[in-house]
């Protein structure tokens, strides 16, 4: 009797600690009594009831990622492609999560295969290319909207890859190719240019500065010609001044005429017209030139 007591209580105590139950952090214990939902465990310590308490579903409240499979979709311009899509989402309400839709990951993969292909039915096939944050922006939208009464939150979807086919993708290289070298040969075209305009303003500057040697040279021989010229005029000037003050006599101004006729006989000149004054003067110097030379012989006899 005693061992069937003993066994009793131990059978007791087996079953009330099978029954502590330790939600660790960042979970949730769903907790249903004869069928029907009780209540949710958050993070600690708890005790069900033996036989009537039941833990229906444990759910993980971390962030987690889903990687979806491609799909196929049709952009506006009727080309078919390949995509899939990474979805980031979090559980809020682990009670509707756990009834509110039977399959939550098939749901979340089907909803955001259809949501994908109505937002791509309406781009053309360069504005999908080009148009991602567009895509994940509205695909967040939509999914967390829908998923909203399932106790899921939709964080973020990210399109992690867009594969055309390949007749599209051989097309879009040949078109990149041709862009790259439309590019380089505006490059060329513009580097040549850039040269040509370079050597011409260093031809227009080297004209230039020879223009400005030039004129400085020209300008330089000008004003020495002018000072040498006013030098002159004015030594000239001096020399007639000198010579007022001197106030030379007949005999004087005759003799410089004679000098001054004497630089006009040396000329080329085949005529000479000669002044009266100076005839007369001329006149005179010969008959001075005879009475010399008679005077001479006459005392040489």
């Amino acid at each position: 009797m005693q061992y069937i007591l003993l066994a009793l209580v131990a059978l007791i105590l087996i079953i009330l600690v099978s029954n502590i139950r330790v939600v660790p952090q960042a979970n949730a214990y769903v907790v249903e009594r004869i069928g029907a939902y009780r209540e949710t465990w958050a993070t600690g310590l708890h005790f069900k009831i033996p036989f009537v308490d039941r833990v229906a579903k444990k759910v993980s409240l971390k962030e987690k990622v889903v990687d979806f499979a491609p799909q196929a979709v049709i952009t506006k311009d009727n080309v078919t492609m390949q995509i899939d899509t990474v979805v980031f989402f979090q559980v809020t309400d682990p009670k509707l999560f756990t009834y509110g839709v039977d399959n939550p990951m098939a749901a979340i993969e089907f909803l955001t295969a259809t949501t994908l292909r109505n937002i791509i039915g309406d781009l053309e096939l360069d504005n999908t290319l080009t148009s991602r944050d567009v895509i994940n922006t509205r695909i967040t939208t939509i999914l967390d909207e829908a998923t909203d009464k399932w106790g899921i939150k939709v964080n973020r979807v990210e399109v992690k890859n867009i594969v055309p086919p390949a007749e599209i993708q051989d097309a879009m290289e040949k078109q990149m190719k041709a862009e790259r070298q439309r590019r380089e040969s505006i490059l060329r075209a513009e580097g040549e240019k850039r040269s040509q305009i370079l050597v011409a303003e260093g031809e227009k500057e080297s004209a230039i500065l020879r223009a400005e040697a030039v004129k400085e040279q020209k300008i330089h021989e000008a004003q020495g010609e002018a000072e040498a010229i006013l030098m002159v005029q004015r030594a000239y000037a001096d020399s007639l001044r000198l010579l007022n003050e001197a106030n030379p006599g007949d005999k004087v101004i005759a003799l410089k005429s004679l000098e001054a006729f004497e630089k006009v006989a040396d000329g080329r000149a085949t005529k000479i017209i000669i002044p009266s004054e100076i005839q007369s003067m001329a006149g005179l110097a010969a008959s001075l030139k005879e009475l010399v030379i008679d005077g001479g012989e006459q005392q040489a006899r």
